[in-house]
């Protein structure tokens, strides 16, 4: 017993926000190492979220081959799928929380190692029960990827600048969605479902190995002043004094978040009912091949990068660092695509592209903001992690709870008479519309929200 509570100390300890060091050095010095350490963490922690997507996008593109294989039906891959939202949405929460004290190096750098392990070994296995176990335990290391993101830019990105690098920073989202739906899917297309999970297992090792190289924990910890202090941009809502714990307890008290989390979680059911049943639907409904619909799909990732990119630089600029209206625009913009995508006709792979490109753009804002951002300028930046992590278990049920229900939507409305597969997805598209409709009515209810320092 004693050795075990010897290693859990020694293992918190490794995983403990690193310890504030001075360090005596000229007004030049600090800028040169700061403006240096600041681009290092912000490439680092954007390309390193990017291949953690990579390892959980995986199922997606292979879920028409595993179907057709026979290795796993429609209903199983949703409860398949969404054993990796439902733990990831408690981790985003637990692992939120514990990111704002973590060494984010550490902590990131483990969690992309984990999934990208496992992703090595799901190629291996054709059991619906290790598919659901190991699936569900990716989950919970994908959800040590995003908190230690945030956390990090938090502490080395100030209030003023931080919608653009944020914005930049959720560029990776699709960044992650092009290596998977276009260079994954050829890996598939070629080699068959199993390089689905090598191919994102042999990436997301070496996503580990930057984030581990490149990533640093906080300014402090390199002899360097708070951020705020450096850039003398303090929000005007004090916290100082409160200690972490009591800031996190406010996030949780604070209705704002809530009305987030909430919306976040409805605009994550349109997201990931695109996201992961999309190919599908184009395969089944349209008749498209794994490559074709993949590469419609994978549209969605280019435009989504330049939408991350621009909507804090938008904000920043021009709404005086207010997401309120861009999100507004984005949300119509996101009902506009989905339905496009389900409702025109078949045989148009103009209109199907077109929507995809819309939707990758809306879907990038509305992550950047609804997903994150707006709920991390509203709390203290002491508990960016806390805020991060109440709007991701919100968003991560939804997705799971979507994934459940599309599985089961698709399979019962899924027909096979004298070999010839039929499908009616008009059930599972009202789902989907539904979600994102209510999510745009539901961010209006944060119009006057405020920042906290």
């Amino acid at each position: 017993m004693l050795k075990i509570i010897t290693m859990l100390k020694t293992l918190t300890k490794f995983y403990t926000k690193s310890e504030d060091i001075n360090r005596a050095e000229s007004h030049e010095q600090i800028k040169d190492r700061y403006d240096r350490l600041r681009w290092s963490v912000f490439i680092s922690a954007t390309v390193g979220y990017s291949l953690f997507y990579v390892c959980r996008l995986s199922l997606s593109v292979i879920k028409k081959p595993l179907v057709d294989a026979g290795i796993l039906n429609e209903s199983e891959l949703g409860m398949v799928g969404s054993a990796l939202f439902f733990t990831y949405a408690i981790g985003k929460l637990t692992n939120g929380f514990l990111a704002d004290r973590s060494n984010v190096k550490r902590f990131m750098s483990t969690g992309l190692l984990l999934t990208a392990l496992i992703n090595l070994v799901l190629g291996f296995e054709t059991s619906f029960i290790v598919f659901t176990v190991l699936w569900g335990l990716s989950g919970w290391f994908q959800s040590m990827g995003a908190a230690p993101s945030v956390v990090s830019l938090s502490r080395w990105f100030s209030n003023k600048e931080r919608g653009t690098y944020y914005g930049v920073w959720s560029a990776s989202h699709g960044l992650g969605k092009a290596i998977t739906f276009i260079g994954v899917a050829f890996l598939v297309s070629v080699s068959g479902w199993q390089w689905g999970f090598w191919g994102a297992g042999l990436i997301g090792l070496a996503g580990a190995i930057i984030v581990a190289l490149f990533l640093h924990d906080s300014p402090e910890s390199k002899g360097l002043p708070p951020i705020a202090d450096y850039k003398n941009d303090h929000a005007p809502i004090s916290t100082k004094g409160k200690t972490v714990s009591c800031l996190q307890f406010e996030v949780l008290k604070n209705p704002y978040i809530w009305v987030l989390a909430i919306a976040s979680a409805l605009m994550y059911v349109s997201r990931y009912g695109i996201e992961s049943w999309g190919i599908y639907y184009l395969e089944a409904q349209k008749g498209y091949t794994t490559l074709e619909a993949s590469s419609i799909v994978s549209v969605s990732a280019f435009s989504g990068i330049l939408g991350t990119m621009i909507s804090g630089v938008i904000s920043d600029k021009f709404f005086k660092s207010s997401r309120n209206i861009p999100v507004l625009i984005a949300g119509i913009l996101n009902v506009t695509a989905i339905s496009l995508f389900l409702f025109y006709p078949d045989g148009n792979a103009w209109m199907d592209t077109g929507s995809m490109l819309l939707f990758g753009f809306a879907v990038g804002i509305l992550i950047t903001f609804v997903g994150g951002l707006m709920a991390v300028d509203i709390a203290s930046k002491k508990a960016s992690g806390a805020a991060l992590g109440l709007v991701g278990i919100a968003s991560y049920i939804g997705a799971g709870i979507q994934d459940v229900v599309s599985g089961i939507l698709i399979e019962e409305n899924h027909t096979s008479l004298n070999g010839v597969e039929s499908y009616n997805f008009s059930s599972v598209s009202m789902f989907w519309l539904g979600a994102a409709i209510l999510s745009v009515i539901c961010v209006l209810f944060v119009w006057n929200a405020k920042a906290k320092d």
